[in-house]
């Protein structure tokens, strides 16, 4: 099963560790230098162009994923909820 996170974005549920919501979690200094290290080591995906509103943490194989998405965690706890994708 798949999470569509935007645009043509879709991370395995099985991969997911945490969603965040941005606004309330990026003006803490411990997060705001995860998301830099993580944007330096290549780590980083974002959805779309549009305003984030959300990340997610996934890791696959041992390799760690952000992904910067502008749906909020909300939406994304729904479609969660709801199934996701098959595939």
């Amino acid at each position: 099963m798949y999470l569509h996170i935007g645009q043509e974005t879709v991370v395995k549920y099985k991969d997911i560790i945490a969603i965040f919501n941005f606004e309330n979690t990026s003006v803490s200094k411990i997060t705001q230098e995860f998301l830099v290290q993580s944007s330096h080591q290549n780590q980083v995906v974002y959805s779309n162009d549009e305003l984030p509103k959300s990340f997610i943490v996934a890791q696959h194989k041992k390799k760690k994923t952000v992904y910067i998405s502008s749906l909020s965690t909300a939406t994304l706890v729904k479609r969660g909820n709801t199934g996701g994708i098959e595939g």
